[in-house]
């Protein structure tokens, strides 16, 4: 029991003295606070005594009035240096867009001036392509013009129109510009098939050149013409070709059959004959050696020979035929690769 008596007592004492604490620290924070109540309620009276015999003016004022007009001054001053900060980033930001739309001005005229290098090449586009359609017999009516312009006027893209709003005049020309090769665009295509159709038919007639590489010159042409042996005059059945050396490559001129190949004694000397079809036939003589045999099918450009000076000939070159059937004909009328070192010598 004494024990417990005992412990009674300790706690009791612990109880008082938390107790005590408190009300010391109550006292001392209240006490605190009252001394700030009092500082800042404090009033001062200032004096304001011109410099003359006119009236005194006083001003009350407490600690607490001033506290609160340098926070509001702080925060006017804050707030003016904060507009202050954010209108220079908002200059340097439009200073940066007005160097980007000069530069976007700048890439606007230069574009403009490309569309007007565009539609000048269009103006002399136009007119040719109508032409060669003209010449190959395909519609024209369609090839970017309206149904009411005249052929071969670009009206459709020059004419001055009115735009939707909001779009460029440029924008809008370049989609009319869209639509006229939109529209070209079906007779190229019908170009191509009338050449795909008429390529087999330029490579069954004897049309290019003989010898390979486009080189030589015509020494003599087809028709009269003064023999070199007997002085007299006669009519030269083919034209003579001469690179003024032996060993040049001669070329098929036409897609055809070998009929014959050898050696005649009567002036052409090493000789080859193609036959091709509709009717024609070529004739290469004075050759050096051959590249080719009989009964061998040839494609227009296979070697099939070389440049000689074989049979009755004053110097190496190539004497070449054309046939339609019995009947001899010039082979410069079907020559449509002629470099431009071919002259006719008559």
């Amino acid at each position: 029991m004494g024990s417990v008596h005992e412990y009674k007592r300790l706690e009791n004492n612990l109880v008082q003295e938390v107790k005590g604490g408190a009300v010391v620290v109550f006292k001392a924070v209240s006490g605190f606070f009252r001394a700030i109540g009092r500082a800042v309620t404090r009033r001062y009276t200032v004096v304001f005594v011109p410099h003359s015999e006119k009236k005194v003016y006083n001003l009350n004022v407490s600690v607490l009035s001033v506290c609160c007009f340098f926070l509001v001054l702080t925060a006017i001053l804050g707030t003016f240096l904060w507009h202050g900060m954010s209108y220079r980033s908002v200059r340097e930001n439009l200073a940066e867009r007005e160097d980007r739309l000069r530069s976007a001005q700048a890439s606007l005229d230069q574009i403009r001036d490309e569309v007007n290098v565009l539609f000048r090449e269009v103006r002399n586009f136009e007119p040719a392509l109508a032409g060669t359609l003209a010449t190959i017999g395909a519609d024209v009516a369609g090839t970017g013009r309206t149904s009411a312009a005249p052929a071969g006027d670009l009206s459709s893209f020059f004419d001055v129109r009115e735009t939707p709003a909001g779009t460029l005049q440029e924008v809008e020309d370049l989609r009319r510009l869209s639509v006229f090769f939109n529209d070209a665009a079906a007779p190229i295509r019908e170009i191509g098939t009338a050449l795909n159709s008429q390529g087999a038919l330029l490579t069954e007639i004897p049309s290019i050149w003989p010898i390979q590489g486009g080189v030589g010159r015509i020494s003599m042409p087809f028709g009269r013409n003064q023999n070199p042996f007997t002085g007299h005059y006669y009519i030269h059945r083919g034209i003579d070709i001469s690179t003024f050396r032996q060993g040049d490559p001669i070329v098929a001129t036409a897609d055809g059959q070998v009929i014959f190949l050898g050696f005649d004694r009567d002036g052409f000397g090493n000789n080859v004959i193609i036959r091709h079809r509709h009717g024609f036939f070529t004739r290469y003589a004075h050759l050096l050696s051959f590249r080719v045999q009989v009964g061998q099918r040839v494609q227009q450009g296979d070697v099939i020979g070389y440049i000689g000076n074989t049979g009755l000939s004053t110097g190496p070159h190539l004497h070449y035929e054309v046939h339609i059937g019995s009947d001899v004909v010039d082979p410069y009328n079907f020559l449509n690769i002629r470099p431009n070192r071919a002259r006719m010598i008559r």
